[in-house]
């Protein structure tokens, strides 16, 4: 008979090789498994998570109160018979004008300086007008002078008030401030169309800017520096136009 440790040998050598295979299957397999779990958990837990602060912000922009402000002036019988200036609190906004005999609005962007803006709102506060029930009209009447509305709203607050003429001193220089707003921007738009169709005009509408400038009617003179460089080299428009805004340069950094 022959001996069975061969065979035994063979049995046990081939056990072993089976078992170690094992041995290292489940070894290779325990990090898949791992991080499938760990998958499973991130997941898992992702809708209970606090919402993206892209949202949350989104909704908190919604709860802020905007602040808006407006000046509007109507004299049927001026050459600038209706004017009416809305803007934000950054002073971000537009103006609306229309000139006498003339159906068509014009309507242009209007982006008040850091100096203006720090004016108006100081005013708009000290006035406290949204709190406020003044009545802003004088006891005498001035209607040939034109009508003039103040408007502000705030959140689902908002107010009008209508006069022609006031005593109220902070209610006067804030319609001022207004007044100065709208001749600086009309004049920026009258020198744009001279410049690309009527150059002719230039002259006349520089004349102009330098009489409100005397009489401290612009809103911001540092605003007009870029431009009446611009118009200095504007080589379209009359020679006497580029000396003019030059000369007004020069006045500016006195």
């Amino acid at each position: 008979m022959k001996s069975s440790k061969p065979y035994f040998s063979y049995a046990l050598h081939a056990a072993l090789v089976v078992l170690g295979a094992a041995i290292l299957t489940a070894l290779l397999a325990a990090p898949t498994l791992a991080i499938q779990s760990s998958g499973s958990q991130k997941q898992n837990v992702r809708p209970s998570a606090t919402k993206d602060p892209g949202s949350s912000l989104e909704e908190g922009e919604k709860n802020v109160e905007q602040t808006s402000f407006g000046y509007e002036f109507t004299q049927p019988q001026f050459h600038i018979r209706h004017i009416l200036i809305e803007h934000d609190a950054g002073g971000a906004g537009k103006i609306t004008f229309e000139r006498l005999h003339e159906e068509v609005a014009i309507v242009e962007p209007v982006a008040l300086s850091k100096t203006a803006l720090s004016r108006i709102s100081t005013l708009w506060e000290t006035s406290r007008f949204l709190e406020s029930d003044t009545n802003y009209q004088s006891d005498k009447q001035f209607p040939h002078l034109g009508t003039i509305r103040l408007m502000m709203a705030k959140g689902e607050r908002n107010r009008t008030a209508e006069f022609n003429w006031t005593n109220n001193a902070t209610v006067a220089a804030l319609v001022a401030e207004y007044r100065r707003v709208a001749d600086q921007a009309i004049f920026v738009f009258d020198i744009s169309v001279a410049r690309a169709n009527q150059p002719l005009n230039a002259p006349k509408l520089l004349e102009r800017l330098e009489l409100l400038m005397r009489r401290d009617g612009i809103s911001d003179p540092e605003q007009l520096v870029p431009l009446l460089r611009d118009i200095s080299r504007d080589e379209h428009i009359p020679l006497i136009a580029r000396h003019h805004a030059d000369r007004l340069l020069k006045k500016m950094k006195k």
